[in-house]
């Protein structure tokens, strides 16, 4: 794999056979060439919250497939539903640097399982 593009789903098992520090360097370039409304430092864990998404839709890691699919399906694009999960994820990990581990991991899930394209679109995610 060359080039990571966000419209499109890379193949699964090219995907997990990168290593991941190449992951997000590709994820990185793509973000650096198509996003142009993310400032420097913010780029590289921009990149690596869409790594995260795309490691879980490669793996069909539950319920991270389906909530994409439920999403697709609402009319958000691929870019647009990695976000979206991406969003949920990005809430967890700052949950977890706080120090409330037991309560991010309880809620991801179910906060994946309530996420519509039309509560993305509002910000209530």
């Amino acid at each position: 794999m060359k080039e990571y593009k966000a419209s499109i789903a890379p193949n699964p098992e090219e995907w997990l056979g990168l290593d991941e520090s190449l992951r997000i360097d590709l994820v990185f370039d793509y973000v650096n060439k198509n996003e142009k409304n993310i400032e420097d430092p913010a780029k590289k864990i921009h990149a690596s919250i869409h790594v995260i998404v795309e490691n879980q839709l490669a793996l069909e890691s539950e319920p991270t497939p389906k909530t994409y699919s439920r999403l697709r399906r609402q009319g958000l694009s691929r870019h647009e539903a990695i976000h979206a999960i991406g969003a949920v994820i990005s809430e967890d990990m700052f949950e977890i640097m706080q120090g409330n581990k037991d309560q991010a991991f309880g809620t991801y899930k179910g906060r994946l399982e309530k996420l519509t394209a039309k509560r993305w679109k509002r910000g209530k995610w």
